[in-house]
């Protein structure tokens, strides 16, 4: 069974540990490999063994070139045929998606190694007169068998045993072309390997033939449960016949919704032949190329994130790479390490000619909610030189926002820096007939760390004291009678952070200039970077809240260590399916969390510059109120 939404399952902890285990049923195949390489002296190029080991990494990779071009959405969001995103419950059901390509695997190492086709092992390099033979067969075989097949497997009792299940997921995606029982795994496997088959027995077979007839079968599978439209209408309007010899990603996303029609392989001149082709077949496929209504296009969201890449590694962290990745808090898997200089290289692509573009998004309250990501990495912000272009890019994303109809962008990390651009301010005064409220979401930060508090509390140790979020926590805590030691080089810093507090509660605010003066403190809150020799200062005991970026390392066994702001969405949230950053699934950082409140309250004003402390309950209670829970 599928683990609940929201919730890792031992699998996922491990990143695709059962996958793993599955692989090791390949261990046969590559001792054979290594036998006959000891024997040759060197690749055995011609090896049956080998060739099956590299259509399985073909066959896989072309199913994950479609996933990744049809999730890129700075590409493909104006062609979707379904506008639904994937939800956590379809991907982690949809986990074990390549076991049928290990299914016929094994099954094409039990012909390799029988009688079966003796042929085999004689096969020439290429031959043309295979190729006419194979598509005779699927003519003439493959596409009838599947079709009735299919239209068995959609009757009871047949259905409810051994299709419920693909159907269950609500938006197809080129990975859901694997989900399926054994049963349908095997009729895919007659269906595709009868045409080959025949070739090799009739003497016509070739390794050419192998390669391609496998390639070019996963590739219109992967491309019909791609939920993007590839092909242009303007191509079936030019050569009517071909609607009835190729199938689109329209075509089949009908028949995956309604299971009422549809039921061709690729070729719907059989639906056609039966009366079950869907007439509204070529209307929606027209309408999603198109981007018109009545097609899946990702409208004008209510709500951008705009983010920024944080390094080269969780650059591999995104929908559009590995889902088995991105679908899970942000790690450092030692199988991304291979990856590095492909990430490496496409950092210097984006910062060459790369503007900001779609990540991911979901849906609120039947409002589409977006994440948009700066082409800039977290160590670029801290080069003088690339100050100027960072501000150029986050204003244009801005301004395209106001195009659009945004009603608020909330920025995230170090889009919002107080030395880059006055946490926003920058560009509310540059535009100040901005239509799109600009937020930094810091409101709610402060008030995920406050409320994180014990209430019994009467001493804090806040690092980073004279930061924006330092300087609203000191000055609310201050207010509710919580003595402050304020860690601060700056004299004057402290003096005007003390004047903003009433009279009455100056005194509980102290500037410190060593941890010496923490010993006995065992509530801090960390806005900077603590090394472990300062952090041998806290007592046992001592628990350290944070708002640093990136978090500091837990070295004291003896203490505990919160992790950084954020807050769960609310329930209610849909076609989530990608974690944000180190996030739990359903959680995002508290910046984002106080734009999806300024956005669901409808407040008007922007939330740039300084915290408003009298702010803070305000969005706190907000939050409650629509939903957001606290981690």
């Amino acid at each position: 069974m599928a683990a609940p939404a929201g919730r890792l399952t031992g699998t996922e902890s491990c990143c695709g540990a059962g996958a793993f285990r599955l692989y090791v049923l390949f261990g046969p195949l590559v001792w054979k490999v290594v036998q006959e390489w000891r024997e040759q002296g060197c690749l055995p190029l011609g090896s049956w063994w080998l060739h099956l080991l590299l259509l399985f990494a073909v066959r896989g990779l072309t199913y994950q070139f479609w996933f990744t071009y049809g999730n890129m959405l700075f590409f493909t969001r104006r062609r979707r045929v379904v506008a639904d995103g994937v939800d956590f419950r379809q991907i982690d059901a949809e986990w074990d998606w390549d076991n049928f390509l290990v299914l016929q695997t094994l099954i094409g190492a039990t012909v390799v190694s029988s009688p079966l086709l003796p042929g085999l092992r004689q096969l020439c390099l290429w031959d043309p007169r295979g190729w006419a033979v194979a598509l005779l067969l699927h003519v003439g075989f493959s596409e009838p068998f599947f079709y009735l097949a299919h239209r068995a497997l959609h009757r009871a009792p047949l259905f409810a045993g051994y299709h419920a299940a693909h159907h269950s997921s609500g938006v197809t995606q080129p990975l859901t072309a694997g989900f399926g029982t054994p049963l349908e795994s095997l009729l895919l496997t007659l269906a595709m390997g009868v045409p080959l088959a025949g070739a090799i027995l009739m003497g016509t077979g070739s390794i050419g033939l192998v390669y391609a007839h496998a390639f070019v079968f996963d590739y219109l599978r992967a491309m019909g449960y791609s939920n993007v439209e590839v092909v242009s209408p303007r191509v079936f309007d030019a050569f009517p016949p071909l609607r009835y010899i190729l199938y689109t990603p329209s075509y089949l996303s009908l028949h995956h919704r309604e299971k009422r029609g549809n039921f061709c392989l690729f070729m719907p001149a059989l639906d056609a032949a039966f009366g079950t082709l869907d007439g509204r077949s070529w209307a929606l496929q027209r309408a999603a190329y198109d981007g018109a209504e009545g097609g899946g296009a990702l409208g004008t969201p209510e709500f951008v994130f705009l983010a920024h890449v944080v390094d080269m590694m969780s650059s591999m962290h995104v929908p559009f790479v590995l889902r088995s990745l991105s679908s899970i808090p942000f790690a450092n898997h030692f199988i991304l390490l291979p990856f590095w200089p492909v990430a490496f290289g496409f950092m210097l692509l984006m910062w060459c000619c790369s503007k900001t573009f779609v990540v991911s998004f979901y849906y609120l309250r039947g409002h589409l909610h977006q994440t948009w990501s700066v082409p800039r990495y977290g160590f670029q912000y801290f080069l003088p030189a690339a100050k100027k272009g960072i501000n150029q890019q986050i204003e244009l994303a801005i301004l395209r926002a106001d195009r659009m109809g945004v009603k608020v962008l909330s920025l995230a990390a170090l889009n919002k820096n107080e030395a880059l651009n006055g946490g926003g301010t920058l560009f509310v005064n540059k535009h100040p007939d901005l239509r799109v409220r600009v937020v930094h979401g810091n409101t709610l930060t402060a008030a995920v760390i406050l409320n994180e508090v014990p209430s019994n509390v009467k001493e804090v140790f806040l690092t980073g004291a004279t930061s924006k979020l330092g300087r609203a926590i000191a000055l609310y805590l201050c207010r509710k009678k919580i003595r402050v030691l304020m860690f601060t080089m700056s004299a004057e810093r402290f003096l005007k952070i003390q004047r903003e507090a009433p009279p009455e509660f100056q005194h509980y605010l102290v500037q410190v200039t060593k941890y010496q003066a923490a010993q006995s403190c065992k509530t801090w809150i960390v806005g900077k970077w603590l090394s472990p020799r300062e952090q041998r200062w806290a007592p046992a005991g001592t628990h350290f809240h944070q708002f640093v970026v990136p978090p500091i390392i837990g070295f004291r066994r003896d203490c505990t260590y919160g992790k950084l702001a954020a807050m769960r969405l609310p329930k209610d949230v849909r076609g989530l399916s990608s974690c944000e950053y180190t996030m739990e699934r359903g959680v995002v950082h508290a910046c984002h969390a106080g734009g999806v409140v300024h956005s669901l309250e409808g407040w008007d004003h922007h939330e740039v510059g300084a915290i408003d402390v009298d702010r803070i309950d305000v969005v706190w209670k907000a939050a409650l109120k629509h939903g957001l829970a606290p981690v």
